[in-house]
C-alpha cells in the first residue's frame, strides 16, 4: 500500500514530518511505501542530510503551502497545488491508500469533504481522540472539535461511528457507548443531551451504557464517549494542559505518561470515503511516525467500508 504524508503541514514542518517518515519506514513491510507530498528539493535535501536514500520513498512535488492560520475553504479553493489539496486528490484517485497531515486541520477537513467526500448516510463526519483508562486500554471521545454544534441525531450517529472504530481499531468486541452529561440520570442535561438520550437508550445500532459524567472519563465505565465538538474540544485541551503541568513538575508515572499526544499520532476523520488522519499542529517526529502508522492501520481495518455496511441497517 501507499501511505501519503503532507510534508509541508505542521508547526515544525518540513523537518519534523520528514524525520517522522524516516522513523516510520522501518515499521512498514516491503509492500508498503511512504509517499512524501511537498516541495521536491526540500524533501530531497532533507533525506540526503539524514542519510536516507530518496529511492526508498515516492516524492510528489507541490508548489504551494496552506498556512496554519489560513481560512480553510478559501485556502483549499485557491491553492489547488498545496500539499493538502494534492494529497486528498491522490487519495480520491486511489494513487495512495491513506493520507495524513499535521497541517491546517480545517483545510484538511474541507479537503476531505471536497475530494473523497462523506459516506452516504453520514450526517456529519467526525474526529476522535483516545483517552487512557486507569484499568488499562483506551476509550475514545468524539467529537473533538469538528462539529461544535451537534443535533441529537448527529450525536446518535457518533455512537455508531465510535463503536465501529472501537471494535476494529481498539479490538473491543462489544464497545459500551456513553453520553457525556452533567449527571447519570436520564432526565439530566440540556435539551440536546436529553433528546439524544431518548434516541440512544433503545438503540439497536450500538451498546448504549447511559450518561457518563466528566469525573468518570478515565474509569473504564465506557469505551466510546459521545459529545458535541465544543464540549469534546474543551475536554481534550484540558487533558493536554494537565499532562503538560504534570510533565513540568516531574509527576508523570506510567499511567499519566500515556496521555502524551505523541503516542497516538493523530485523529482519524470518521465518515469519509477514505483513510485520512489529522495530526496535532505541534507534532514532532515521533508523533508524525505514529500518525503515519495510524493511517495505515485505519486503511487495513477497512473502516470506511465497515461504516458503509453499518449504515445499510441503520435504524435512525
Amino acid at each position: 500500500m501507499k501511505i501519503g504524508l503532507d510534508v509541508m503541514g505542521g508547526d515544525f514542518a518540513p523537518d519534523a514530518t520528514i524525520e517522522g517518515a524516516v522513523l516510520a519506514r522501518p515499521h512498514l513491510t516491503n509492500g508498503n511505501q511512504i509517499v512524501l507530498i511537498g516541495d521536491y528539493q526540500t524533501i530531497f535535501n532533507k533525506l540526503d542530510y539524514l542519510g536516507e536514500n530518496p529511492v526508498n520513498y515516492q516524492i510528489v512535488h507541490t508548489s504551494q503551502v496552506i498556512g496554519m492560520a489560513e481560512k480553510p475553504l478559501k485556502a483549499i479553493s485557491s491553492k489547488s497545488d498545496s500539499s493538502i489539496s494534492v494529497g486528498f486528490r491522490l487519495l480520491k484517485n486511489r494513487k495512495i491508500d491513506a493520507f495524513s497531515s499535521a497541517g491546517n486541520s480545517g483545510a484538511a477537513l474541507v479537503g476531505a469533504m471536497y475530494s473523497v467526500g462523506s459516506i452516504p448516510g453520514v450526517i456529519r463526519p467526525t474526529t476522535t481522540a483516545h483517552i487512557p483508562q486507569e484499568k488499562g486500554g483506551d476509550a475514545i471521545i468524539l467529537d473533538i472539535g469538528t462539529n461544535p454544534d451537534s443535533r441529537p441525531d448527529v450525536l446518535y450517529q457518533f455512537g455508531v461511528l465510535g463503536s465501529i472504530y472501537a471494535k476494529h481499531i481498539l479490538n473491543i468486541e462489544q464497545p459500551r457507548v456513553g453520553l457525556l452529561n452533567i449527571g447519570e440520570e436520564e432526565g439530566k442535561g440540556n435539551l440536546q443531551c436529553q433528546s439524544a438520550y431518548q434516541l440512544m437508550k433503545d438503540s439497536k445500532d450500538f451498546n448504549f451504557a447511559g450518561n457518563i459524567e466528566g469525573r468518570d472519563l478515565f474509569k473504564s465505565k465506557v469505551d466510546v464517549i459521545v459529545c458535541d465538538g465544543f464540549t469534546g474540544n474543551i475536554v481534550l485541551k484540558q487533558i493536554e494542559a494537565m499532562y503538560r503541568i504534570m510533565q513540568k513538575r516531574n509527576l508523570l508515572d506510567d499511567y499519566f505518561s500515556r496521555f502524551n499526544y505523541e503516542n497516538y499520532g493523530g485523529s482519524p476523520i470518521l465518515g469519509v470515503n477514505g483513510a485520512a488522519v489529522i495530526g496535532h499542529g505541534i507534532s514532532n517526529a515521533v508523533a508524525i511516525k505514529n500518525m503515519i502508522l495510524l493511517s495505515k492501520e485505519i486503511y487495513e481495518a477497512k473502516l470506511a467500508t465497515r461504516i458503509k455496511r453499518a449504515l445499510l441497517t441503520y435504524t435512525h
